[in-house]
């Protein structure tokens, strides 16, 4: 990859999409390129030819998806299923068809098995049925991945895939309707607190063992292997860390000062009981992460109190 290289960021005023834009930038890649959905509905075929055909991307970075928690999933699995896989159609297809040099899809861990062994290494893709909760997200994002691997095969395109942990940090969604459980946790500990209400109800039992990751690692580690990494498997990025849900809860409610008393509605669904990626691959190749969680959560936490009126979106 060349400093001077054209590189396209689907999904560049996300969470994910600008933390690598952040990332690019500090490395010096200034030729960036970026479309809002406004400007650019990546759900419309045509739409997306049009702009391969006149900007001529020589890199593609595609962060591009619909996103959400496990309200979110449930709710809507049609358009989890169908959205995705068309933004990824669009895109893959046109990189291939207009020459991009190379091209980075992210996915999720979530990818795999419900009851995948612990942790989670790549090979375990498609080893058995996946969690219902997110179920529609995770058939769109291996199909994805697939796709990158099959137009790899075919015709030789330099398309890699790579699969991030559960990510938070600036840029995240504090909708509490469709946000995943770190930036749902921050926000109610926060107003919480602020209203002096005496307890907070979070969703399951605090149990299942979850790993997270601060986004502008997951940037870095994408970045890394856009410059490093050609290979036909794709890449976990996480910390090879874990924590409970519970653990997780008390200490975002330290971090934000919250005294109350936390409840949790055993009513609601856990998710998948535990999901630690194997990240021994992307150690291997040379990158590991670099901020802590608690670090990572004063963070985000930071960012949410100075973009309030945006992070409530």
């Amino acid at each position: 990859m060349e400093k001077t290289d054209r590189i396209y960021v689907a999904g560049h005023r996300g969470l994910v999409g600008s933390a690598i834009v952040r990332n690019l930038r500090e490395k010096g890649y200034e030729n960036l390129l970026g479309r809002s959905h406004k400007e650019l509905d990546l759900t419309d075929q045509a739409a997306v030819r049009d702009f391969f055909q006149k900007e001529r991307p020589d890199i593609v970075v595609l962060a591009a998806a619909k996103v959400g928690g496990i309200n979110a999933n449930n709710t809507a699995p049609a358009e989890f299923a169908y959205e995705n896989m068309q933004i990824q159609c669009n895109v893959i297809k046109c990189a291939h068809d207009y020459g991009v040099k190379k091209l980075l899809f992210l996915g999720s861990t979530c990818i795999y098995p419900r009851m995948a062994p612990q942790p989670i290494p790549e090979e375990a893709l498609l080893t058995g049925p996946l969690e219902e909760t997110n179920e529609a997200y995770a058939i769109a994002k291996i199909a994805g991945l697939e796709m990158c691997k099959f137009f790899k095969r075919q015709y030789g395109d330099n398309f890699i895939s790579c699969m991030p942990t559960n990510l938070y940090g600036p840029e995240d969604n504090y909708d509490l309707a469709g946000s995943h459980v770190m930036p749902a946790m921050i926000r109610k500990f926060h107003e919480a607190k602020a209203a002096g209400v005496p307890f907070v109800e979070l969703w399951g039992t605090g149990a299942p063992l979850r790993e997270f990751l601060y986004v502008d690692d997951m940037a870095d580690a994408c970045v890394f292997l856009l410059e490093h990494y050609n290979g036909e498997t794709h890449v976990n990025i996480g910390t090879g860390e874990e924590i409970s849900i519970k653990e997780l809860a008390e200490t975002v409610k330290r971090i934000i000062g919250y005294e109350g008393e936390i409840r949790w509605n055993k009513n609601m669904p856990d998710g998948t009981p535990r999901k630690l990626a194997d990240v021994s691959r992307l150690h291997e190749l040379g990158w590991t992460h670099k901020v802590g969680l608690e670090e990572g959560i004063e963070r985000a936490y930071n960012w949410f109190l100075e973009n309030e009126d945006k992070a409530r979106r």
